[in-house]
């Protein structure tokens, strides 16, 4: 089977966008089918590590979000379609690129299958104070044109049926459980973070308004916790300015990134806007206990008392009370750690990459059905 993976962002890029289609495009090469990628051109970019061929559409940085970037309109997107005989268009986070890959796809009468990653609407709140009305409108366009929209967690499924997105299914995102593991726990490294025995308590992601990373602030307060925090974005030297006293160790990736997550005591994810939220699986593969706000991707992944916390949105309070109550509660930390470990060794790469094969099959039955 010949696929074409339309991504808004691609490693080197460093978001769940670009590692989930990284993911997917080296799934299908391992399974014996034919990827092609199509994305944004970022400075430097390096393909040589990509597991299939890799076509660059010219792009722009963002304007005041220089770590995005934004595909220029471009004749290569239907060209390589076309010119790879695709069988089935992939369209991983549909934005920019994505809706001409869709359109594309339409014309060469091919099937779609259009991933749900971003909550539009959220940072259109976020950064504009207005405008979800239009990002929803933009979301229904192109995912309405799909064959099939696939949800990663249960409420991003939900939001999309209540906006009127048809055709959605259920599609979780994998985690690489043998690169993150707990035995990877380094006392050198965490002597070096809390060399006075501090419990150790993380974040992991972009430094954006989205993320509100902010939150930690009563948190880096608490005594005897020290906080790290691991990323980079448009928010960071506030943040720095935010959170005194915490660890900024900029953006960290692979097996350093891994080691970090294992030395961690505890986990803390602040986004309110998470479709899924990779760094928690991370954390949990990692042996870490998380507290995530009760909405959105988390609300799959952090069962509530076993694994972790769960504590309302935006309410720094709450977040600092759960993290001191986990501070204070060694044990309490181990037996979360290791649920949070036993909860996702089933939900790898391979194993989500397959599910992924099936809702191909399906749509690809689909097709052939309506046309007989």
């Amino acid at each position: 089977m010949r696929v074409v993976i339309v991504t808004e962002s691609f490693p080197p890029d460093v978001n769940g966008v670009a590692h989930c289609a990284l993911q997917t495009a080296r799934h299908l090469a391992a399974r014996g089918h034919e990827p092609l990628v199509i994305a944004p051109a970022v400075p430097a970019g390096d393909d040589t590590d990509a597991p299939c061929p890799v076509v660059r559409v010219p792009s722009l940085p963002l304007p005041g979000y220089p770590q995005v970037r934004v595909a220029l309109p471009s004749r290569r997107v239907a060209a390589a379609i076309a010119d790879h005989r695709a069988d089935l268009v992939h369209l991983a986070g549909p934005f920019v690129l994505g809706v001409r890959g869709m359109a594309a796809a339409t014309r060469l009468h091919l099937p779609a299958v259009a991933v749900y990653q971003t909550d539009l609407a959220g940072y259109a709140r976020t950064y504009m104070g207005t405008g979800e009305g239009t990002a929803w409108r933009r979301l229904r366009a192109v995912h309405g044109a799909a064959d099939r929209t696939l949800a990663p967690s249960t409420a991003a499924l939900r939001d999309l049926e209540d906006h009127g997105v048809a055709r959605v299914r259920l599609w979780p995102r994998g985690v690489d459980t043998e690169r993150f593991r707990p035995d990877l726990r380094d006392d050198a490294l965490r002597r070096t973070l809390a060399p006075g025995g501090e419990v150790l308590v993380g974040y992991v992601g972009r430094l954006a308004p989205e993320k509100h990373v902010e939150l930690l602030a009563p948190v880096a307060a608490l005594p005897g916790v020290r906080l790290v925090v691991v990323g980079d974005g448009p928010s960071a030297p506030a943040l720095r300015t935010a959170l005194p006293g915490a660890h900024f160790l900029g953006r960290r990736t692979g097996d350093d990134l891994a080691r970090i997550f294992a030395s961690l005591d505890v986990f803390a994810h602040t986004g309110p806007y998470e479709t899924f939220c990779q760094t928690v699986q991370e954390a949990m593969a990692g042996g870490v206990p998380v507290i995530a706000p009760a909405a959105g991707g988390p609300l799959d992944l952090v069962d509530h008392g076993r694994t972790g916390l769960l504590v309302p949105p935006h309410d720094a309070g709450a977040l600092r009370a759960a993290v001191a109550l986990l501070a204070a509660a060694p044990a309490l930390r181990r037996e979360y750690g290791r649920a949070a470990r036993a909860a996702v060794e089933g939900r790898t790469w391979t194993a989500v990459g397959d599910q992924l094969l099936d809702h191909y099959a399906e749509v690809l039955r689909d097709r052939t059905a309506v046309a007989a």
